[in-house]
């Protein structure tokens, strides 16, 4: 998924970016750097210890030796383990601390993003970064520093041992490794492809997921099941192609160190064993020396590895930091300040706004609306309405022109100070996986359960509230599936009287709702809208008329503005939409 505002981010500042976050913890990373070099240590020390088991107790028949040797190496082994054990417990916790801190700082950056950045990205593209892409940073911070200093220190303590017991012949064992290099250094770029290309599958299939999960009801009335899931398989087959990819690079660079580690002992065999046969060298230096070298060949076998995690690692990090790097559209200046509570008037000045350059959807808005004023939106669809009343809470910021809440701009007010004056209630409900109360509170939490109660009541919930399991306590599901649509509408109703702010919007608040639903939920919004200034966008009759004015929304212009009764003499389009779209609602007043 594409993001036009953020920048590629370079290795070179990914390795900065990643080492700033480990910098807070030194002092366990040092603790835990300790502990490494004591496991390299005793790991050294088993190869150096061969030379004594072999030359001293099975050649030399060293009794003293026979009672010595035995003890050390069990020393040497919990030493090792011990150590293995707290670099590891240190270097996890390490890790997973700095993960955690980076969900948490990526889900807290989202939030200070603006709409229009929701506007572009898939829910489940947002929720891939959170949740699969931090994972991958995980294994690069924790398990790939954590490998890539105990075998780095494991690799200086079994070449010294390897240069200690013979330097001329280490020359040539040693000599092997450069070779490695090479398929190191290529297979570490293809994995990158194949991981960040992964990354956007597993993206991908996220976005197929929540949209499917989400919208099951219209899949299964469409009978679009068979679809779906041939749609998922062939995502689901992309990304096991690629995960295939993936296990086929890590696969054969394994065998080509093995490969090329096995030459070197090949070679170090046939000439190491020439020296003992001519008396030149001893059997316990020179298996002493050999087993240096092949516990040596391990290290540097796994840190082939880490390199392919740090691969992973960095194109997730890199998907990490196009978020985190984003910068929010909307916000407050240096000089904000804060709002005071509504008095006289909202103005609309010349207001003009595109979502696109150049295609504008409002053009030149001129609208005062005083305080406590009730008005009313109506046109069809795609006229900007719904932009309209968008612009006042700053969900998106003007083209062209100012609004002002008592002849301030709202763009020199805070955000915070700006949105605690306006109630919100749309046609999609948002309700949460939680209980009814806390439903209701959203808004204000500190709110006792007397207000609560008395809020409910006035958005005539209270008496369904009853019937429900626990009342109050009900979990109502993930946006109040348990709920019928007016139950719902209601709730999001008492949400706004408890939060008691001098706006409100109500964004087509009855149109999905039965004749029966509509009428309690109609009622709550005349509770709702007592004292309050208010932007209805309706298509409903009963709402429309109530207006103390109607403004009639038409390609991005106001084209007419009046009462229900001037508007309908004078012909207009507003006749028209009323001709059009009020005549059920008449029928249904009458009735």
């Amino acid at each position: 998924m594409s993001e036009p505002q953020a920048k590629k981010i370079g290795d070179a500042r990914l390795y900065r970016l990643l080492l700033e976050r480990v910098r807070p913890y030194w002092p366990r990373l040092g603790a835990a750097m300790i502990l490494m070099m004591l496991v390299a240590a005793t790991t050294s020390a088993m190869a150096y210890m061969v030379k004594p088991v072999l030359d001293d107790i099975f050649m030399a028949r060293d009794r003293t030796m026979l009672f010595l040797v035995p003890p050390v190496v069990i020393g040497l082994y919990a030493i090792k383990g011990l150590c293995a054990y707290g670099q590891s417990y240190l270097m996890q916790w390490v890790g997973n601390r700095i993960v955690t801190q980076y969900r948490i700082d990526l889900y807290t950056h989202l939030q200070r993003l603006s709409l229009s950045y929701y506007d572009r990205m898939p829910t489940g593209e947002l929720m891939s970064r959170i949740t699969n892409d931090v994972n991958q940073i995980q294994g690069a911070v924790s398990s790939v520093v954590t490998g890539l200093l105990r075998d780095a220190f494991t690799i200086v303590g079994l070449v010294g041992v390897i240069i200690y017991r013979d330097w001329f012949l280490s020359i040539f064992a040693l000599g092997v490794f450069p070779l490695c290099m090479v398929p190191l250094v290529k297979f570490g770029r293809r994995l990158r492809r194949i991981s960040t290309s992964s990354q956007e599958t597993m993206a991908d299939l996220s976005v197929l997921l929540h949209e499917t999960i989400s919208g099951a009801r219209i899949v299964k009335g469409f009978c679009r099941e068979e679809y779906e899931s041939r749609r998922f398989a062939d995502e689901a087959w992309r990304l096991f192609s690629l995960r295939m990819k993936d296990v086929s690079t890590r696969a054969i660079s394994s065998p080509l160190m093995e490969f090329f580690g096995g030459l070197g002992i090949a070679g170090i065999i046939f000439y190491g064993g020439y020296q003992v046969i001519e008396g030149t060298s001893t059997p316990g230096t020179f298996f002493s020396f050999l087993t240096a070298l092949i516990m040596l060949y391990e290290p540097v076998k796994r840190l082939s590895g880490l390199n392919n995690e740090i691969q992973n690692g960095l194109a997730a990090a890199a998907r990490v930091y196009q978020v985190l790097h984003t910068e929010p559209e909307i916000v407050d200046r240096p000089d904000a300040i804060e709002l005071p509570p509504l008095r006289r008037q909202i103005e609309y000045r010349d207001v003009s706004f595109a979502y696109r350059p150049g295609e504008m959807v409002l053009k030149h808005i001129n609208l005062v609306v005083p305080a406590g004023q009730v008005v009313a939106l109506v046109g069809t669809s795609g006229g900007g309405k719904t932009t309209l009343v968008n612009l006042l809470p700053r969900f998106y910021e003007v083209t062209e022109g100012a609004i002002l809440i008592d002849g301030i701009d709202i763009r020199d007010v805070t955000l915070k100070s700006l949105r605690s004056q306006i109630a919100i209630v749309t046609q999609q409900t948002i309700l949460f996986n939680d209980t009814v109360r806390n439903n209701i509170a959203y808004g204000r939490p500190e709110a006792t359960d007397e207000e609560i109660a008395a809020a409910a009541e006035a958005a005539y919930a209270s008496e369904f509230i009853q019937r429900l399991p626990q009342g109050m306590d009900t979990v109502i599901g993930e946006s109040g599936v348990l709920l019928s649509g007016g139950e719902r509408q209601r709730i999001s109703i008492a949400r706004a009287i408890l939060a008691d702010r001098p706006i409100l919007i109500l964004d087509e608040a009855t149109s999905s709702l039965d004749t029966e639903s509509e009428l309690y939920v109609q009622k709550a919004l005349e509770n709702l809208m007592q004292g309050r200034t208010t932007f209805v966008i309706a298509h409903r009759l009963s709402t429309v008329q109530r207006a103390d004015r109607i403004l009639v929304i038409s390609e991005g212009r106001i084209v007419e503005e009046g009462k229900h009764q001037q508007l309908l003499d004078q012909g207009g389009v507003y006749r028209r939409l009323y001709q059009m779209q009020f005549v059920v609602d008449r029928g249904l007043e009458v009735a």
